[in-house]
């Protein structure tokens, strides 16, 4: 597949869009005054021990104590990689990037937690996923340190291949490979770059890794809690690191520093493919030469268009994304089957790059339009699960049902783009709809009746919204006319043309 990385640098923050097949897929946006903490590994303190929850909460310097599930925390590592090992049920991790850990790890808690951690105790720990919402960030004592071919897990002594190696002798050879170059303690997940590689990119990982590992134990040993020991690297590393492979065409840089940067990380990473980062130094905008500033104009909009004509809908809470298939304006050509077939395999690749452009999380539900025929159904679960192979993230997806409902989880580590480049409507307050202008003097007129006992003034005055002045003169004016005559007072209506259409003032004179 045709792969292009694009980064702009800014002011304020950095940018970085992937393209595949000259769509944008995914974007990475990281603020130059708040770096992501996802890997950061801390010395911290146990704040509060929650028994009932088997969690706790830990003190990492930030301003949020961190939360950390008993499942998370196993004094013994025979007992770690006994849970690693009995949740891969013979099957090897699905891992990519950050998402080096064990699943279903709550499911297994030999120990309480109560017997393992208490008040004021110090621990080392890394920060998993970033504080979302009003979740504060959450951290793991299973430290896994990525390389550029390897992922580093020194509570382990297992060996494990990425799930998107698919060459049954590929993995048989890595895997035989690393265990025979293994030297230090600890386990290794083989990541997908990995896949044709040698002993020399292997051995070379293997010794910064544990060298790394050991420079964070002894600094645990003298930094006082809570303190930071390990800061991951800024988003051009990372993104070297992980997303610049030999698929990648080309990957452009539009700042002189920035470019300098990665040309050096690309030479100690990746030096074959150094001479694929070019710099930018167009006039026009690299974003905007490039069309990727029109598609994240789109990116925060409710309704995304297919190219047929239908649409699909996407709507965000803080529980749940559930995405919605519409015919929209497309109505086929013959058979109404085949036409709902057709949008549903549209809306199953649009849906899969939302969620991957959108970094949406947690459960999603997706409602495809109904379809009677078994075999088509089938036809869009599977289709949905070849275009989720392409997604880092880890996703899990239940069978369609009859009713084209797909039920699906995807790990969440970092802010979904919607949360990270807005914030609540201070109008709405989150709700999406504001009250009418009906619903506005309704109240009103109720506030004015209550108000107008406690005052022996002769004038009522009402400084409102303009909109809703509009809507008592035109529409309530008879409403006005009584509410006059009950109270025998004056009352004085003065449009506001600015600010909220819920603020006015009652003035009595």
């Amino acid at each position: 597949m045709q792969k292009k990385i694009f980064v702009n640098v800014g002011p304020t923050e950095t940018r970085v869009a992937l393209l595949e097949e000259n769509l944008l897929t995914e974007l990475y946006v990281e603020r130059h005054r708040t770096r992501s903490i996802v890997g950061n590994i801390c010395k911290g303190v146990v704040t509060n021990v929650l028994p009932g929850m088997q969690a706790a909460f830990v003190d990492i310097g930030l301003g949020k104590d961190a939360f950390l599930y008993g499942g998370d925390f196993i004094s013994h590592v025979q007992e770690y990689e006994r849970m690693m090992l009995a949740g891969e049920e013979g099957e090897e991790p699905e891992i990519e990037m950050e998402e080096a850990e064990p699943r279903d790890r709550r499911e297994i808690s030999p120990v309480p937690i109560q017997d393992l951690l208490r008040k004021g105790q110090e621990i080392l720990v890394q920060v998993s996923k970033e504080s979302l919402g009003t979740k504060g960030a959450r951290v793991t004592s299973f430290v896994s340190l990525p390389g550029r071919s390897l992922v580093y897990m020194p509570q382990v002594n297992h060996v494990g291949v990425s799930r998107r190696i698919r060459d049954g002798i590929e993995r048989d050879r890595l895997r035989k490979l690393v265990k025979q170059l293994r030297t230090a303690p600890g386990g290794y997940i083989i990541r997908t770059v990995a896949d044709g590689k040698g002993e020399e990119e292997f051995h070379a990982d293997m010794e910064f890794l544990t060298r790394h590992w050991g420079e964070i134990q002894a600094r645990y040993a003298q930094a006082p809690a809570p303190s930071v020991l390990h800061e991951e690297m800024d988003l051009t590393f990372r993104v070297i690191r992980d997303l610049f492979s030999p698929d990648v065409e080309e990957f452009v840089v539009d700042d002189e520093e920035a470019y300098r940067k990665c040309q050096e990380f690309a030479k100690a990473l990746v030096p074959a493919l150094a001479d694929r980062v070019t710099l930018y130094t167009a006039r026009e905008p690299l974003f905007e030469a490039r069309g990727i500033e029109g598609e994240l104009d789109k990116v925060l909009r409710r309704k995304v268009w297919l190219k047929s004509g239908g649409h699909i809908v996407i709507d965000q809470t803080e529980a749940l994304v559930a995405i919605d298939v519409n015919t929209g304006k497309y109505v086929g050509k013959r058979d109404f089957e085949q036409t709902i077939l057709k949008i549903n395999l549209e809306a199953v690749r649009e849906i899969v790059r939302q969620i991957r452009l959108r970094d949406l999380g947690g459960i999603i539900i997706l409602d495809f339009i109904d379809m009677d025929r078994e075999d088509h159904r089938q036809q869009v679960w599977k289709a949905l699960r070849k275009a989720l192979a392409e997604d880092k993230a880890r996703t899990h997806v239940l069978p369609i049902s009859e009713l084209g409902i797909v039920e699906m989880t995807r790990k969440r580590v970092r802010q979904d783009l919607l949360s990270l480049l807005t914030e609540k409507c201070p109008s709405c307050k989150g709700t999406g709809g504001v009250r009418s202008p009906a619903t506005i003097a309704a109240d009103l007129l109720r506030r004015v009746q209550v108000k107008a006992v406690e005052s022996a003034s002769h004038e009522i005055v009402i400084r409102l919204h303009h909109e809703v002045a509009a809507y008592l003169q035109a529409e309530e004016r008879n409403a006005l006319e009584r509410l006059r005559s009950r109270l025998d007072r004056k009352i004085t209506l003065e449009p506001i043309l600015n600010g909220s259409r819920e603020a006015h003032e009652i003035l009595f004179r």
